[in-house]
């Protein structure tokens, strides 16, 4: 079966010592059948199911799943939240985008505003982006001193333990895009007035500090891997593929969770719907 898996092709052990100059942004190992118009049935399945899991995730309402995505500018992230997850019902879903901070967000500590967000019993929550920026961006951008961001791991560590053992299951992505692609997806955005707004000539400066950025992520996702809180990275230079594995990662990990819809104590049978 196409991307079956996809968990195992990309998940980040822990103790891995990552080196995404080693993992092809454009490699579609799991689905070598077809292209982009070939894997649209298989696609269109595995985001009913995704639907129809998530129906038992919130009626159940036991468990609570948290998705963190990351990427370069980009990446995909909301292309990849919009097709992946287009089925659910929104009173199930939340999608959180974590922007600059504010001063208010600023003025408390750096998990003050993620926790806020994360998921309660039956919920899905999606991050785009999140608590990982604040070790990141921080120390590519040398926004704070050394010591500030590498305290940072293990508070992240700590964080997500406690939200696991609280019962969140957390699902991390990191979206691999490769910097040639990057570059024809800016110059897509140039050209086209209608996403102009999407960038800014300042962006341009996180890609001259490309070699910077990967070596931050590598780091970060060696050091913040575990076996309850585990990262993936998808290649994601072809956005079908992209959202094909995140999809079967989905899927996989929610069937792993053995849900059920709650038992009813009446009985059908003996319930009449009066005209």
């Amino acid at each position: 079966m196409p991307v079956k898996g996809a968990r195992e092709r990309y998940l980040i052990n822990s103790g891995t010592k990552l080196d995404l100059g080693k993992i092809d942004a454009r490699e579609r190992n799991l689905f070598v059948d077809g292209g982009k118009e070939e894997q649209e049935p298989y696609f269109d399945r595995l985001r009913t199911e995704l639907q129809n899991l998530q129906k038992v995730l919130y009626a159940q309402n036991k468990h609570r799943v948290l998705v963190v995505i990351q990427a370069m500018d980009t990446g995909g992230k909301d292309g990849c939240i919009k097709t992946v997850f287009s089925r659910i019902d929104p009173a199930g879903i939340h999608v959180c985008s974590f922007k600059k901070p504010s001063e208010v967000e600023l003025s408390h500590d750096f998990l003050w505003r993620i926790h806020s967000q994360a998921p309660a019993n039956g919920q899905l929550v999606i991050f785009n982006r999140s608590h990982y920026e604040d070790i990141i961006a921080v120390r590519v951008k040398k926004l704070y001193p050394d010591d500030v961001w590498q305290r940072r791991f293990r508070h992240v560590l700590e964080f997500e333990r406690m939200l696991a053992e609280e019962g969140t299951t957390i699902i991390k992505i990191f979206l691999h895009i490769s910097k040639t692609e990057q570059k024809r997806r800016l110059e897509a955005r140039l050209a086209n007035p209608s996403k102009h707004w999407k960038m800014h000539p300042e962006d341009l400066k996180d890609r001259a500090l490309w070699d910077e950025f990967m070596h931050a992520y590598e780091d970060v996702i060696s050091k913040t891997t575990t076996p309850f809180a585990p990262w993936y990275v998808v290649p994601a230079d072809r956005k079908w593929y992209r959202d094909l594995c995140v999809a079967r990662i989905m899927v996989d990990t929610l069937k792993d969770l053995n849900m059920e819809y709650p038992p009813i104590t009446w009985d059908p049978s003996q319930v009449a719907v009066q005209d």
